[in-house]
């Protein structure tokens, strides 16, 4: 009688329930329909046309230059993001793949030439020679701009894009660090180094050390600022693609002589571990290392790291130069033509076309910089090149100018201007806002005359996978994980074998939609005809009235989230097995390649020294993840002894569990950051406070020799040591297991201890044949969240080592590796291949575990 009568008080609050909650449903749905019909009401009062431009500044002078657009065109409103465009890739693919792009987008210049082989850009031509023709008083002219802005933003021959900014890679010098030294000639003036052997002299002598041995000055970091291997290379006549753009030359013997020179520089400084040590103490501002004295030299951005000298320290006593170059380069060159390089050197040689400056140059620097173009899909385009027109004149670069000049002045600071990619621009810029400093204005008319000898990055559609396949040859090189053969001969055949792709040298068939949707109506169907009778069947059981209105009213809840789900996460994961055949990157049609892609990754190849993997970094980073997973016993136990001191009678108990979960609930790029400082090599904590130990373990016979030469351990900069290191931050959180430990051991009857007690059982035991046992099932349910987890391991090795995921691919999980496979070189192919790959490596560890539970995990009941 009891439970008829709680039954029907349940049926009568669910029914009440329902009664009340729907309108208060309807009445929510229709408030948010009045809020879009009049904030749609509040658009159409404004007239103006929207011109969506991403990836903008914010400076003063950008400002001023977007306010006066604005002005000089009522009817236009723009509408900024300084996100989506620059160097943020999967925003934009994703708009003009959805069929929303922006107007204008402010792209990196280097991706410009992926981005157009893909057609996600117009070319600008036709506006080019339209306005030419017009005799348009803001007609761009391409002879205006360096050779090495413009053709940076050509590919096949058409112009996708219109340089914006620029800069060159010059020598910096610390004056009074060379003058101490003894680098002055015979009146007293400092002589920066020429030649790469003399670069290597002075690093070598103006690095010092402490008594402890470690590095408080260094004189130079080869990839310290911003040179990378493209500097080197080209400096030694090397070159990254061939003239066709069709064949990757990373190997190019010059290249390799190049990185084998770099690694020989880091070597005569005590290593890549020790000096990228030193380096983990950087930041930038007004402590950035070259204003504090801790680098004598660098090779950097211009005029850029003139400026942060202008804003931080303008009274540094510093100089700039060409940077070094190898000897063969200056052999023959008079003296008198390497003053006041490149001016004179070019008016001794006037007839030089432009690729025989380009090799015969005792100097070479080379640009980066952004740009302005207008992807596929545009709604604008006309108003859109109308701003990118305004926006590269002349008067806007004196209006942006003047805004930044008297921005500057009315805070006190010295004013550099930018670089522009136009050489008619930067002459007036010169003569109007030159810096009023005399070292200032030599050094910012020395960037300027150095574009005349700048060369650029290659304009392929394999730009950023070539970008990182020479940093990473380098890394491997620098920390001897490879020799430079080795490395550039790896990067080569990556780059190689996705420029093959591109040019449809190996050429798939476009997808046939028929049969993966047949399939789908097959599933479906079949989902159908297994469901519906065991519906009926449920509903029958229910009967009439109440009941059945009450199971009618369940599903309509869960409707709005089964619809979600089918949408959102079976929709992608069944389309994703279809990708995993396919070629795709987004923008254009599906290839069906069969098992390609699953072969790719498993494949390997004959090579000189043996079998070579076919994908190296699959292997690389599978088996970071898998040494992760060893970590994940230790995480376990770390939780449970936390929470087996938590569970004595102690007093405070709230606040030490308050204490050791609040890690669990920081976030982890704040987590991260701390850890990278605690982790420090030189005067981290860890390091700080285990010294004695280093040192106990420096003299202990047993350790292995490879082990003592690395203490104390440089955590973050050494290949070895990064993963202990990530491991070490994953014990600090530990508490977040901690409450699951906790509850299980606040569940075990205490007369079992009692028992074992009285049969004379030590602590041991009873751990061991007690606790461990009635522990067992949270046991098997942390170690099948933990290999979860663990498989998916990212966030932290990308902040820790800004996402390079380094040293030398250290901390590249196999998470990551996908997430640059899908969203850094848009292969979603190869990407859903590794995803269906890391769901049946998680799946077939959770199924053995599951397996073997009857043998080791024990309920009140007994075993599993």
């Amino acid at each position: 009688m009891g439970s008829e009568t709680t039954t029907n008080h349940q049926k009568s609050f669910t029914m009440k329930t329902t009664r009340w909650i729907l309108p208060v449903v309807a009445l929510l749905m229709g408030a948010l329909v009045v809020r879009s019909v009049v904030a749609a009401r509040r658009g159409k009062k404004d007239k103006r046309v929207e011109l969506v431009v991403w990836g903008i500044w914010r400076q003063e002078g950008w400002n001023k230059a977007y306010a006066k657009f604005e002005e000089m065109h009522p009817n236009v409103k723009l509408v900024l993001s300084t996100t989506g465009g620059r160097m943020d890739e999967q925003k934009l693919m994703c708009a003009i793949a959805g069929g929303a792009p922006p107007d204008v987008v402010n792209q990196d210049r280097f991706s410009v030439g992926g981005w157009a082989a893909r057609g996600a850009f117009i070319p600008l031509d036709d506006f080019i020679e339209r306005d030419r023709a017009r005799g348009d008083k803001w007609a761009i002219r391409p002879e205006d701009f360096y050779p090495a802005c413009w053709n940076e933003a050509v590919y096949k021959g058409k112009v996708y894009a219109i340089p914006n900014t620029t800069d060159d890679r010059i020598l910096y010098y610390n004056e009074d660090i060379l003058r101490r030294e003894g680098y002055v000639d015979k009146n007293g003036n400092v002589v920066p180094p020429k030649t790469w052997d003399e670069l290597k002299a002075y690093a070598v002598k103006m690095t010092k050390r402490d008594a402890q041995g470690r590095i408080t000055q260094i004189g130079f970091i080869p990839n310290f600022g911003n040179a990378w291997l493209y500097l080197y290379g080209w400096q030694n006549g090397g070159e990254f693609m061939s003239e066709d753009g069709t064949t990757c030359t990373l190997n190019d013997p010059r290249i390799r002589d190049a990185a084998a020179w770099v690694t020989s520089v880091y070597d005569a400084l005590g290593g890549a571990q020790k000096v990228n040590a030193f380096t983990s103490t950087f930041q930038g501002g007004e402590f950035d290392p070259f204003l504090t004295g801790k680098v004598a030299m660098k090779i950097d951005g211009a005029p850029y790291a003139i400026n942060t000298i202008a804003t931080h320290k303008p009274d540094l006593n510093f100089g700039v130069a060409p940077a070094p170059s190898p000897a063969w380069r200056l052999k023959g060159v008079p003296d008198e033509e390497l003053k006041d390089f490149p001016n004179r050197w070019l008016q001794a040689h006037p007839h030089l076309t432009k690729r025989e400056i380009r090799d015969k140059a005792p100097f070479i620097t080379w640009s980066g910089g952004f740009s302005w173009v207008i992807p596929k899909g545009a709604r604008h385009p006309e108003l859109a090149w109308e701003f990118i027109k305004w926006m590269s004149s002349e008067e806007a670069a004196i209006l942006m100018n003047d805004a930044e000049a008297r921005y500057n002045r009315s805070r006190g600071r010295l004013y550099v201007p930018r670089l522009s990619p136009n050489k008619r621009h930067n002459e007036i810029v010169f003569k109007r806002f030159a810096p009023q400093s005399a070292r200032f204005q030599r050094a910012f008319k020395f960037s300027i005359d150095m574009m005349q000898v700048s060369r650029f990055r290659p304009v392929t559609p394999v730009g950023q996978l070539l970008w990182d396949e020479q940093r990473r040859a380098l890394d491997q090189a620098i920390y001897h994980a490879l020799t430079p053969q080795q490395a550039v001969d790896i990067g080569t055949r990556k780059v190689q074998k996705q420029l093959d792709y591109l040019q449809r040298r190996v050429v798939y068939r476009e997808l046939n939609w028929t049969y993966p949707l047949l399939g789908l109506l097959a599933f479906v169907l079949f989902g159908i005809v297994t469901v519906k009778p065991r519906l009926q069947a449920y509903l029958r059981e229910r009967g009439k009235g109440p009941e059945k209105a009450e199971a009618y009213a369940g599903y309509a809840f869960i409707a709005p989230w089964l619809l979600g789900f089918l949408l959102w996460t079976a929709g992608p994961m069944l389309a994703s097995i279809l990708l995993s055949f396919c070629q795709y990157d987004i923008l254009h049609p599906v290839k069906w390649v069969g098992l390609d892609n699953y072969v790719d990754l498993f494949k390997f190849n004959r090579a000189p020294s043996g079998l070579e993997a076919n994908d190296p970094l699959f292997w690389k980073s599978l088996w970071n993840t898998v040494f992760m997973v060893f970590a994940i016993p230790l995480n376990m136990a770390v939780g449970l002894g936390v929470a087996m001191l938590l569970n004595a009678k102690v007093k405070g108990l709230s606040f030490y569990r308050t204490v050791f979960y609040l890690p669990a609930i920081v976030p982890v790029v704040a987590a991260a950051i701390l850890w990278i400082w605690v982790l420090h090599a030189e005067f981290g904590l860890v390091n700080v406070t285990l010294k004695p130990l280093y040192m106990l373990l420096k003299d202990f016979p047993l350790i292995p020799a490879f082990i003592r030469d690395k203490l104390p351990p440089a955590w973050l900069q050494e290949p070895m040591w990064a993963k202990p290191a990530l491991i070490l931050m994953g014990l600090w959180g530990a508490g977040s297991g901690m409450l699951i430990w906790l509850a299980g051991l606040k569940g075990i009857p205490q007369q079992l201890y009692e028992a074992a007690q009285i049969d004379g059982a030590s602590q041991w035991q009873q751990f061991r044949r007690v606790t461990l046992p009635m522990l067992s099932p949270y046991i098997f349910f942390n170690l099948i969240m933990g290999i979860i987890g663990t498989f998916q391991i990212f966030d932290r090795a990308y902040t820790m080592t800004d996402g390079n995921f380094g040293p030398v691919d250290a901390t590249l999980f196999y998470v990551a590796y996908l997430f640059n496979q899908a969203f850094r070189y848009f292969r979603m192919g190869y990407a859903s291949a590794l995803a269906w790959i890391l769901f049946v490596i998680i799946a077939s560890l959770t199924y053995l575990n599951w397996r073997l539970r009857t043998r080791w995990v024990f309920t009140e009941g007994g075993e599993a």
